[in-house]
């Protein structure tokens, strides 16, 4: 019983955490743009968590630095299934300007699986909700799934 409830009430409004992992603040900028009145992302449902505990949408932005790559994959394993992994910007994604640096280490993708990739340098504020919006879809079907799988789990 209390099990629906919560799935039910979560669905309603996916909670965002945001890492930065050695971005230039351009997307970052651009995502804190959207949760504000102008743009308006949390008519959708979209809040800000302050822990990965409590997310259902990881948004990583910056390129994988040395130094970000290890507490990047501790935060990942923090947010619980089922979730959604968004990159913002170029950086994240094939490391853009900051490509071929001593400190670079590789893409996002090369240490979890992506699910909506935004592009972008830096990002419009109608593509990061565009965005957010796909991963919203996909965190419901992805919830679906589970729901179904633990519905045949109880039958057996």
């Amino acid at each position: 019983m209390f099990k629906k409830a919560i799935a039910k009430s979560s669905a309603k409004s996916p909670w965002i955490y945001h890492i930065n992992t050695g971005s230039c603040n351009g997307c970052d900028i651009e995502l804190v743009a959207v949760l504000t009145p102008r743009y308006d992302a949390e008519r959708f449902g979209f809040k800000l968590a302050g822990t990965p505990r409590h997310a259902d949408i990881v948004v990583i932005s910056g390129p994988v630095t040395l130094q970000s790559r290890d507490r990047l994959i501790r935060t990942l394993e923090q947010v619980p299934e089922p979730r959604c992994i968004v990159t913002l910007g170029s950086c994240p994604q094939s490391g853009n300007v900051f490509k071929g640096s001593y400190s670079v280490e590789a893409p996002v993708e090369n240490f979890c699986d992506v699910d909506v990739a935004i592009a972008g340098c830096a990002c419009k504020p109608e593509t990061v909700i565009e965005g957010l919006y796909k991963a919203a879809t996909l965190l419901e079907e992805k919830r679906a799934a589970l729901y179904k799988k633990e519905k045949e789990a109880e039958k057996k």
